[in-house]
């Protein structure tokens, strides 16, 4: 099987960008998923937000994950659990309206950091978007401007760790689904391993590297590319040794925004639209039901509703 895509962001301003851009396009097409290096956030400012985020889970999380694991019993558990992630998390919501400094249990070192963070990020996640609409031959700025709506995009981070598990074998660390947004930035562990991507029916390790940027692709980017990337189911294997730490960031549509295949993929493929036409947080509402399960009855379901639902344009200016 061929390696991991990695992305040396750096090679996009001088001679090798043309080589660059063809291995996101690659990437894109036949992963959903692909690691940035060299993407413009400084490697010490990594470490601290890594230093302070296992810090909080050790000092505010850890025991209450504990008592929770304590509590169901599973330490003992003899068959496989389908209804439960061996994961301890918390949500920061960055877009439209940041929630960092109502958090409890923050120190403010942290809540500094996040912010900064969360800034950087969303500089990364449009500046990705864009490197998107040059490839698939949109203007720039088109993909920002879908998911904008009204408002603002959304934009939060899933600050997760993946304590020690006795039965790796019967409890996912985080099951199998592929993300509903828009484009999703990892920062995760460079020690413990456990994410995994479904390539070609096999599940392939997305390979620990320190300082980078693992992206993905949602279910929002397959539909406005009428199919042409494609959102890949991924899932966590719990590890019985170390604990993985795990910042997700999704950088996703407004509430409001309509979502549907770009007319100019659409025309320049000659085919009617593969996809549905909603509003993304109508999309959210239905995909909270059916997550773990497979995406193509999410878009049936959402064509089916197609011709009775009164949905506006995007705007274009």
């Amino acid at each position: 099987m061929t390696t991991f895509p990695v992305i040396n962001m750096e090679k996009l301003n001088g001679q090798g960008r043309a080589a660059t851009m063809e291995m996101i396009k690659d990437a894109c097409e036949n992963w959903g998923f692909f690691e940035v290096v060299n993407h413009g956030i400084a490697p010490e400012f990594m470490d601290t937000v890594e230093k302070l985020t296992k810090e909080h889970y050790r000092k505010c999380m850890e025991q209450r994950f504990k008592e929770m694991v304590a509590k169901k019993g599973l330490e003992a558990v003899q068959s496989e659990i389908n209804d439960l992630d061996w994961e301890s998390t918390f949500f920061l919501r960055h877009l439209p309206v940041s929630n960092i400094s109502e958090m409890p249990d923050l120190a403010e070192e942290y809540r500094s950091v996040m912010k900064e963070f969360a800034a950087q990020l969303e500089k990364l996640a449009e500046q990705l978007l864009d490197l998107l609409c040059e490839n698939l031959g949109l203007e720039k700025g088109y993909l920002k401007k879908v998911f904008y709506g009204s408002k603002s995009p959304n934009f939060g981070t899933k600050v997760s760790n993946y304590p020690p598990c006795p039965k790796p074998d019967l409890i996912k660390g985080l099951r199998a689904h592929t993300d509903a947004g828009g484009i999703v930035l990892l920062f995760q562990d460079d020690k413990v391993s456990g994410l995994q991507l479904l390539k070609d029916g096999q599940w392939v390790d997305v390979p620990p590297m320190r300082h980078s940027i693992v992206v993905n692709l949602g279910d929002q980017l397959e539909v406005i590319t009428n199919g042409k990337y494609k959102s890949v189911m991924h899932r966590v294997i719990a590890q019985t040794d170390g604990t993985r730490m795990s910042l997700a960031s999704f950088y996703n549509p407004a509430s409001d925004a309509v979502i549907y295949p770009a007319p100019a993929l659409v025309e320049k493929e000659e085919t009617r639209d593969l996809y549905p036409k909603f509003v993304f947080e109508d999309y959210m509402k239905h995909y909270l039901g059916v997550k773990f399960q497979a995406k193509e009855p999410r878009f049936e379901a959402f064509k089916n509703m197609e011709n009775t639902a009164n949905l506006g344009q995007v705007a274009t200016a």
